[in-house]
């Protein structure tokens, strides 16, 4: 099976995707005035049946992002899910995947500016599998790189330009040797790391920085919440997180779309715990790939069936 799209959702069709282009004088492509989503869909193999995982939510989330660009675009997350169900129908495929939606500037001008513009909307899909090389023991180190500020940049939406941020951090640490990074907000508390939400356990409570903490409002993130809480019985607590204090925990994860669950197992070269994935990550990763795939009638309501039966 080809790991290439061969088809998008471009200017208002599905289109061959080699037709999906753009003009390098593309206002987007010059500028990063773009927004973004991510979303994955799963394929169960015993139903024969691909699912993706809360697109309606993905795709408000992926609308808001947009709404904090000043875009106007003449979407409902509701068009959107039918959209992308076309969409993977006329790809056909059986396996996971993952989806990207771009909110992106149609105009071909020079001139930074937000207002007085065009805009559209771009689907496409591709077999994808993990996002980091080993999520059940990944190395990472506190990155030299803040977290962008909301004063400066909307940190809780996914705006093109503002990944270059995530692109320094991750380059960095992939380059000195590690999986991923931390990052640190301009407070100096724990943020996120390049492209995923952070969770520690310590005596058996789950600690996660805050909304205000700079940090993207994940989906994924929310979804673990919920399991954590209503499955796994273990407390979260929404609140900052020293930098010292990950050096201590009995163990820690990310968390996200592209990322799914990474159980962190060393940091700077300090073990997180006793450095090897621990009982509440992994209860929770089994947990999070059941549900994900449609395995857990409780949750079923979150996932959306590709093909008709």
């Amino acid at each position: 099976m080809s790991s290439f799209p061969k088809y998008a959702y471009f200017e208002g069709k599905i289109v061959p995707f080699e037709q999906a282009t753009l003009s390098v004088m593309n206002h987007t492509f010059n500028y990063g005035t773009g927004a973004f989503g991510g979303l994955r869909g799963y394929w169960n193999e015993e139903e024969k049946q691909l699912f993706v995982f809360r697109p309606l939510d993905h795709f408000k989330r992926f609308l808001n992002s947009a709404r904090l660009l000043a875009f106007k675009l003449d979407y409902t997350p509701e068009k959107l899910v039918d959209i992308l169900l076309e969409l993977l129908r006329t790809e056909g495929w059986q396996t996971n995947v993952y989806i990207r939606p771009v909110a992106y500037v149609t105009s071909n001008v020079i001139g930074v500016r937000l207002n007085d513009l065009d805009y559209g909307v771009t689907i496409f899909s591709l077999p994808f599998g993990s996002y980091v090389p080993n999520e059940e023991g990944t190395h990472v180190t506190f990155s030299s790189w803040r977290r962008i500020d909301d004063n400066s940049i909307p940190a809780r939406g996914k705006i093109t330009g503002a990944y270059i941020n995530s692109a320094l951090i991750k380059t960095d640490a992939l380059l000195a040797g590690f999986d991923e990074a931390l990052v640190l907000n301009q407070d100096g508390h724990i943020s996120e790391g390049s492209a995923e939400n952070f969770f520690m356990i310590r005596d058996g409570v789950a600690y996660t920085p805050p909304v205000t903490a700079n940090i993207l409002e994940g989906i994924t993130r929310r979804t673990i919440m919920h399991l954590l809480r209503e499955e796994l019985g273990v407390e979260v607590v929404e609140r900052e997180i020293d930098r010292t204090e990950v050096y201590l925990a009995d163990e820690a994860f990310f968390c996200g779309t592209g990322v799914q669950v990474a159980a962190i197992t060393k940091v700077d070269h300090r073990p997180i715990g006793d450095g090897r994935m621990g009982p509440i990550v992994t209860r929770l990763r089994d947990l999070y790939f059941d549900v994900v795939a449609g395995r857990v009638e409780k949750y079923r309501h979150w996932n959306v069936p590709v093909y008709e039966k």
